[in-house]
């Protein structure tokens, strides 16, 4: 067979990824913080974007009354109905494909290649003056005023331990070793080094070295630089008087603790019920990580994404949570202008294209609200018992159902409930959370969630009695007699899932506070 060079001429179809999709996606699987921060990237990027501002009171109202249409209503009896305002004048058209034909290996965008980089103006002292009545009081006066500088953040383990150590050790040398011990505290508050490799390392004695770390050990909070838990309890209990020759051996022997051992702790204390009961309840009140006070980033409340509200009738209103939707303007006037006055032809191509990523920024968030709405609702419309009579009636769930219910691909639905929350009568949800695998049923109806029977699990032995603990095997015989078909390793699993000791464990305990 000869060998020749040759044209082919064959004909296929292919999705191309285009940035503006890229960007489609992208901003699907984003939360709202993370939303906002790549808005605020954008606006400081592109010169035709404008953050949305607060409009009068007569516009701000009827656009209030106008947005409460964008819900969907939901019933058991009827079907789905939509009202929706339109996109925005100027931004015609769609995408150039719809999120159903994105799939999950093609999206090559990710929320953490962008980092957040929104810069705070400063304010003239001036501007201050004028806030206060009257002059800084002690300000540079002619100089710039940074309201960044008045700001006061958390002092961090480490600068909590320095600041006491310049009080307590007195000599160059100590303030060293100490500086280097304080370095080696993790951020729970244990010593990580070893004093003799310490001591190696700095070149002194470990006799020093010992006797700085028990000078740290005494700082606040109590139980910091301790190099294991039972250090950590031992010089708390210390400090509250506590620490007897008996608590002494309770802490030599914290690992039957962790199993409930009670009996044998008796044995090796010498102390009895009550008293190993009291022991116990002065280790509980320790803090094992006292490091964890100090310098810890502020809790973030969880803020919807997606309101679900009943109705009179009995239906389900969902609605976009419209306080986490970034507001967009593409200045138009200022594009014109520029193409008008410009006669520089890379600047018009320039503006130009800042036109597009623009409209397609703001057509995306559009379209990003539109597909989060569509998805919540066939949420609730699936898990519509659970919202009723509550977490005993979760429905087993998965991606591929809610897909075909509302004509998307799976890898969009799965983008879509990435780090969204709704907010039910019954509490604030991740999206994830409505899905959960299924367990089949040992009478051949309807099939168990999950989640649900984890719930049951946790009831059962939240009333057992002290004399009658359930085994794995007591809970397997209870729920297949409840119509649950479930084995005796995924009852042990979903247990320890819920951080519940063995019933060898529970049983020991319970014989303890008896």
């Amino acid at each position: 067979m000869a060998l020749a060079p040759r044209l082919e001429l064959r004909q296929g179809q292919s999705l191309v990824m285009t940035p503006q999709l890229q960007q489609a996606i992208k901003l699907l699987q984003l939360s709202n913080l993370e939303l906002a921060d790549y808005v605020e990237q954008e606006l400081e990027r592109n010169p035709l974007l404008e953050a949305g501002t607060a409009e009068p009171a007569e516009r701000s109202t009827e656009r209030d009354a106008h947005e409460g249409e964008r819900e969907q209503v939901i019933s058991s009896e009827t079907s789905l109905t939509l009202s929706e305002d339109g996109p925005p004048p100027g931004r015609d058209g769609e995408l150039d494909t719809d999120y159903d034909n994105v799939y999950a290996d093609e999206s090559r965008s990710d929320a953490q290649n962008d980092a957040a980089a929104a810069a705070t103006p400063g304010q003239t002292s001036s501007d201050w003056q004028n806030v206060k009545g009257g002059s800084s009081g002690g300000g540079s006066g002619d100089g710039d005023f940074s309201f960044e500088a008045t700001l006061a953040r958390e002092a961090t383990l480490a600068e909590h331990l320095t600041e006491q150590m310049h009080t307590a050790l007195k000599t160059p040398g100590d303030r060293l070793i100490g500086s280097y011990l304080i370095d080696q505290v993790n951020e729970a508050g244990y010593m990580t080094a070893d004093v003799a490799e310490v001591a190696e390392r700095l070149g002194t004695d470990v006799e020093d070295v010992e006797a700085v770390l028990q000078v740290l050990q005494s700082f606040d909070p109590t139980g910091i630089c301790a190099r294991d838990l039972k250090e950590c309890l031992a010089l708390q209990l210390a400090e509250r008087d506590r620490l007897d020759p008996t608590m002494q051996l309770f802490l030599e022997h914290l690992e039957l603790f962790a199993r409930r051992d009670f009996e044998q702790l008796m044995k090796i204390t010498g102390a009895d019920r009550e008293d190993i009961a009291s022991m116990v309840e002065d280790i509980r009140a320790c803090n094992p990580k006292p490091g964890l006070a100090f310098g810890t980033e502020p809790v973030v409340p969880v803020v919807p994404d997606v309101f679900v509200r009943s109705r009179a009738d009995g239906s389900w209103a969902v609605e976009i949570n419209s306080e986490t939707l970034p507001r967009v303007l593409v200045n138009q006037q200022y594009y014109a202008e520029v193409t008008k006055l410009s006669g520089d032809q890379s600047a018009k191509a320039y503006i130009s294209e800042c036109l597009n990523n623009a409209n397609w920024l703001v057509k995306s968030l559009d379209q990003r609200a539109r597909t989060i709405l569509k998805v919540a609702s066939e949420i609730v419309r699936q898990q519509d018992a659970f919202l009723v009579h509550g977490i005993q009636h979760l429905k087993p769930l998965n991606l591929k159902t809610i897909a075909e219910a509302i004509s998307m691909h799976e890898s969009t639905v799965s983008r879509v409930t990435a780090n969204k929350y709704v907010a039910t009568p019954r509490g604030i949800f991740e999206m994830k959370y409505f899905f959960t695998s299924s367990i089949a049923s040992s009478s051949g109806g309807a099939a168990h969630s999950a989640e649900a029977v984890r719930h049951r699990i946790k009831e059962l032995i939240d009333v057992e009695r002290p004399d009658a603990v359930l085994s794995d095997d007591n809970i397997v015989d209870i729920l297949k007699g409840q119509g649950v078909d479930i084995a005796r390793r995924t009852v042990a699993k979903y247990r320890e899932a819920l951080n519940i000791p063995s019933s060898v464990q529970r049983r020991r305990e319970k014989k303890a506070y008896a």
